[in-house]
């Protein structure tokens, strides 16, 4: 069976490249307009090729089927509040940001990351059509967005990572509007990234300095799942 992958970020992503690398004018006429919601077989069929003419990353926007069940666990949450808004922080590889974006094309979306090649990329899927994305380079803890910013934050696997995590959980708490989402390892690993175990009652402490009391956990297959109500 064919690997499906995600065809409209996959799309957006070579409109974007095209656009900021000057090759425009060799898109397909289906591709210069606007950004389609769906692609025939014949259409997708060039969208790969030109990805493979312009030596791009396909493999980034295969689908992961079935999806992670802690993402699936998030994208459940969600569908339930119906977000307008969204800052996905540490958004990384996209495991969470691209079913997210599948699935709530109408969410204004934020994503911020540490590292530029990862924004440059995010940046790309927004230069080419998908104007409810915007990729900001900025670190958690700073806060870089005003108060009450978001109707929602989701802390998806990157507290663990966060040397200074009672800043970034505050910052998360001060821009939040509505709901902030966590989900962690809720056990020993062998990744040296991870600098934290962050267990029920660690992640309780920490909201709780924050101002927060209305805290829901839940399990899912070796993580911790938190909604935490503003």
């Amino acid at each position: 069976m064919e690997q499906e992958y995600y065809r409209q970020l996959a799309s957006a992503y070579l409109r974007g490249h095209a656009r900021q690398n000057g090759w425009e004018e060799a898109l397909p006429h289906f591709l210069r307009e606007e950004l389609p919601c769906e692609s025939t077989p014949e259409e997708w069929q060039q969208i790969r090729q030109l990805f493979a003419e312009k030596q791009l990353k396909l493999h980034a926007f295969k689908k992961i089927d079935p999806l992670l069940p802690r993402v699936k666990k998030v994208l459940g949450f969600l569908q339930g509040v119906q977000p307008g808004s969204l800052l996905d922080v540490g958004s990384g590889r996209g495991a969470f940001l691209f079913p997210f974006l599948d699935r709530f094309p109408w969410v204004e979306t934020t994503s911020i990351d540490l590292l530029d090649h990862r924004i440059d990329f995010l940046q790309t899927l927004s230069a080419g059509g998908l104007q409810n994305l915007k990729a900001v380079q900025a670190d958690l803890c700073s806060q870089p967005f005003p108060e009450r910013s978001f109707d929602v934050v989701t802390l998806l696997e990157v507290l663990e990572h966060i040397p200074d995590v009672e800043a970034a959980v505050s910052a998360a708490v001060r821009m939040g509007r509505k709901y902030i989402v966590v989900t962690v390892p809720s056990k020993e690993d062998n990744n040296p990234e991870h600098i934290h175990l962050l267990t029920k009652e660690v992640l309780t402490g920490l909201f709780e300095k924050a101002g927060c009391t209305r805290l829901h956990f839940d399990g899912v297959h070796g993580h911790l799942f938190l909604t935490v109500t503003l």
